[in-house]
């Protein structure tokens, strides 16, 4: 499983999470870090990432257009890079069986 971070988390994330999710990705590492929703979805689809946000935009996009790409949404307020990487390791499990589900768009963790 590969994730495509969101702008709103940080790139530290994928240093953090490189062991469970490798080939992982920021936005800004691909170019996207002013890109519209849209257009990271679209980079979503075609490069086969699973998309992390903390943004409910994407969780709302995900009910009108279904998958792919999944969303992986992070519904905590105001926590630490090291809380969001601490929840994505206890989640490990969780987030392959989502990623395997053929009918799961999205998945809220918090």
């Amino acid at each position: 499983m590969r994730l495509l971070l969101d702008q709103n988390l940080s790139p530290r994330l994928l240093d953090l999470l490189a062991d469970l999710y490798p080939a992982s990705t920021h936005v800004r590492s691909v170019g996207l870090a002013n890109a519209d929703d849209e257009t990271v979805w679209r980079y979503a689809v075609q490069q086969g990432f699973v998309i992390v946000s903390k943004d409910s935009d994407f969780h709302q996009r995900s009910f009108l257009y279904g998958h792919p790409p999944k969303v992986i949404w992070i519904r905590r307020g105001n926590c630490s890079t090291d809380d969001v990487a601490g929840l994505l390791r206890a989640h490990h499990a969780d987030l392959i069986a989502f990623t395997d589900a053929e009918q799961q768009a999205f998945l809220a963790l918090g």
